[in-house]
C-alpha cells in the first residue's frame, strides 16, 4: 500500500487510547523587571492557557488525523479536568469512558514562559502538580471500560505517564481477552515491563533507563539494547526516538532502519512531540502501513509539531503537506 493511500484511510479509523490524562498549562508574561527579593525575574501574566497533555494529547494527535477517538481515562472534578473535557468534546472525541474522580487532583504541569515585549516566548520553569495514588477500584473501572470501549477498534493505544490509570499488568489482562488486537504503547517509566504489545515508541532515554545502559551517540549500544528491549517486549515494531538523532526502528529479522529528522534540527518547542509519534504510529499501523512506511509517517509529523510552540497537534493536511 503506498503511503498516500494510508493516510486516506485515518479518517476511516476508530482507535481507543486508555491513559493518564495530563493538563498542559502555559503562562506567559512580560519581563518587567528584577525582583529587590531575590535575584529572580518580575513577570507580568499576559496569557494562560490549558491544553490535554499525556494520553490526552495522544488523543487529540489522532482526531486532528480525523481518526474517530475513543477515549478511557481519568480526571480530577477539578477546575483542570474540567478544561480537559471540554477540550476533548470540541475536539470530537468520546469521553463516555472518562472517569471524573472526586478528591483526586487532575495531573497538571504548569510551564511559566517569560518574553519581553517583541520576542517569542521562553520556558524558564516548570511546576507538577501531582495526584495521589489512583485506588486499585478506580483503576478496576478504567480497565472494565477499555474493554467495551475497544470494541470493533481499529487499534488500543496506551499512554501510561505513571499516574496509574494505566500499567503493564492491566494491559496483559486486556490481551488476553483480545489476543488478535493492535496492541501499541508509550509508557514513561516502565516499558520494559510490559507483555504482548504489537508495537511500542520509547525515547532514548526510556531505551537507557530499560536496559541500564548509555547509549551516548554509539550506535552499536543502540543497536544492541533496541533488539534486546524489543525482544524483551516481543513486540513487532520497535521505533526509538531520539531527537535530533531521528529514530530507529527495530524488527525481527530486518536491519535497522534508521530515519533522520524531517525539517529543521532547531526545533521550537518538542513538548509533546511523543505523543505525536505514538499516535501518527499507531493509527498508521491500523492502516495497513508496514512498519517503515508508520515511522516515517510519525517522522514526519514529529517534524510539525516541533515547530509549533506548546503541545501541538499535526493535522491530516499537514502531515500531505509534510511529504511534499
Amino acid at each position: 500500500m503506498d503511503t498516500e493511500a494510508i493516510v486516506t484511510r485515518l479518517p476511516k479509523l476508530a482507535i481507543t487510547v486508555w491513559g493518564d490524562l495530563v493538563a498542559d498549562e502555559f503562562l506567559a508574561g512580560e519581563i518587567a523587571r528584577v525582583s529587590r527579593e531575590a535575584p529572580v525575574l518580575i513577570l507580568k501574566q499576559r496569557t494562560r492557557s490549558v491544553v490535554p497533555g499525556g494520553g490526552g494529547n495522544t488523543a487529540m494527535n489522532l482526531a486532528a488525523l480525523g481518526v474517530r477517538v475513543r477515549l478511557v481515562g481519568a480526571v480530577g472534578d477539578d477546575e483542570p479536568g474540567h478544561l480537559l473535557l471540554r477540550a476533548f468534546t470540541k475536539a470530537g472525541i468520546d469521553t463516555r469512558h472518562v472517569v471524573t474522580l472526586r478528591g483526586w487532583a487532575t495531573p497538571t504541569k504548569t510551564r511559566i514562559l517569560a518574553h519581553h515585549a517583541h520576542t517569542s516566548p521562553q520556558q524558564v520553569v516548570r511546576m507538577d502538580r501531582e495526584p495521589e495514588p489512583m485506588r486499585a477500584r478506580d483503576q478496576a473501572r478504567l480497565a472494565a471500560a477499555v474493554a467495551r470501549a475497544a470494541r470493533a477498534a481499529n487499534g488500543i493505544l496506551i499512554a501510561d505517564y505513571g499516574y496509574g490509570a494505566v500499567g503493564p499488568a492491566a494491559v496483559s489482562a486486556l490481551r488476553t481477552k483480545m489476543p488478535r488486537a493492535l496492541i501499541a504503547a508509550d509508557a514513561r517509566f516502565a516499558v520494559g515491563a510490559y507483555r504482548g504489545l504489537n508495537a511500542a515508541t520509547p525515547n532514548e532515554a526510556e531505551l537507557e533507563a530499560a536496559e541500564n545502559v548509555a547509549v551516548n551517540g554509539d550506535l552499536t549500544v543502540l543497536e544492541r539494547a533496541g533488539r534486546k528491549l524489543r525482544r524483551t517486549l516481543g513486540c513487532e515494531h520497535l521505533l526509538v526516538t531520539r531527537g535530533r538523532d531521528g529514530m530507529a526502528l527495530f524488527e525481527p529479522g530486518k536491519p535497522t532502519r534508521h530515519l533522520g529528522i524531517v525539517g529543521s534540527d532547531r526545533a521550537l518547542d518538542v513538548t509533546g512531540a511523543g505523543d505525536t509519534v505514538i499516535a501518527v504510529f499507531t493509527a498508521a499501523l491500523a492502516a495497513g502501513a508496514d512498519g517503515l512506511q508508520a515511522a516515517a509517517l510519525a517522522n514526519r509529523a514529529a517534524g510539525v509539531v516541533v515547530m509549533k510552540p506548546g503541545t501541538a497537534t499535526c493535522s491530516l493536511a499537514e502531515l500531505r503537506r509534510s511529504g511534499e
